[in-house]
């Protein structure tokens, strides 16, 4: 059965992921427009800085950190911001990003953008956000009004 656009972009974000350098999640984003893909990016450590994949260790794996905290001791940009640092401005306006998330397990990780992701999302002008969610549900929202209640 052919995917719907949505699911197809979404496959795609999830394919970006697989180049992570993260321990504990993949995550892969894409920004496109008028079903065209502007940018993609994955979380992994900074250009140049050692990731967690060739050093085998996470700081906050090493911490029991829990999802969502003590981003301080993480040296990875997030999927969300490398594909906006990858893009071109003017293009960026108006598109929409996915963003998909793999669990070190395998299991589905939510995509939902962090606070930090969103500010950021916002500040490039895209106006839709498209998530896979952990039950493999497909989420669909204006950046603005993603929050953190469940």
């Amino acid at each position: 059965m052919r995917p719907s656009w949505d699911e197809y972009f979404l496959n795609i974000a999830k394919a970006v992921g697989t180049r992570a350098t993260c321990l504990r999640r993949l995550y892969g984003a894409v920004i496109v427009k008028d079903n065209i893909i502007i940018s993609t990016g994955y979380n992994g450590a900074p250009r140049g800085a050692v990731n967690c994949v060739d050093a085998k260790m996470c700081q906050r794996n090493l911490h029991n950190v829990p999802k969502g905290e003590r981003y301080e001791l993480c040296e990875a940009v997030h999927a969300e911001q490398n594909a906006i640092i990858n893009a071109d401005p003017e293009k960026m306006k108006g598109a929409t990003i996915y963003i998909a998330g793999v669990n070190a397990d395998g299991s589905l990780a939510s995509g939902k953008p962090c606070l930090l992701c969103r500010r950021m999302i916002c500040n490039a002008m895209l106006s839709k956000v498209v998530y896979y969610e952990t039950d493999g549900s497909i989420v669909e929202c204006e950046p603005k009004n993603i929050t953190d209640e469940k």
